[in-house]
């Protein structure tokens, strides 16, 4: 197809997000068998990468205030997800999960593979190699936008 003229953006865009969306809303049930809301299971996800964080960075690497974040803490710490731990200095608090909530985001992680892969299944060998062909483009779809030069 040399000199084919290349998708144009806004069209493209209008074609993938509802597909995109769709995607993330089915996977996004997934959690639900375990009485969570998806952004639950992606907060227990960023205390297990950042034991000890505080609920103040939790709020901003989350993109969300700190009383929402924090109506969510202590919702996951009633339900035995997450606990809150004294730090050295005294002064602040640090979020850990708990060894059940490792159990969880494992369980959900799973259920989301078997979901998408029950569909691959479906598809045959080309429209699994085109989609594999996506992947490195979405993966740089995602990085930081790139330092303006002037």
């Amino acid at each position: 197809m040399a000199g084919a003229k290349p998708p144009d953006p806004l069209e493209l865009a209008n074609e993938l997000r509802p597909v995109w969306l769709r995607v993330a809303r089915e996977l996004r049930r997934e959690s639900h068998a375990f009485g969570l809301t998806a952004s639950q299971v992606t907060l227990l996800a960023t205390i297990r990468e950042h034991p000890g964080i505080g609920v103040r960075k939790l709020a901003t690497l989350e993109g969300v205030s700190a009383p929402n974040i924090s109506t969510q803490v202590r919702r996951l710490e009633r339900a035995g997800l997450v606990t809150r731990e004294q730090l050295a200095d005294g002064r602040r608090v640090g979020l850990h999960v708990t060894p059940e909530a490792l159990g969880v985001i494992q369980s959900v992680r799973s259920r989301r593979t078997a979901w998408l892969a029950e569909r691959l299944r479906r598809l045959d060998g080309a429209e699994l190699t085109a989609i594999e062909a996506t992947l490195e483009p979405l993966r740089r779809l995602l990085e930081d936008d790139p330092p303006d030069p002037g």
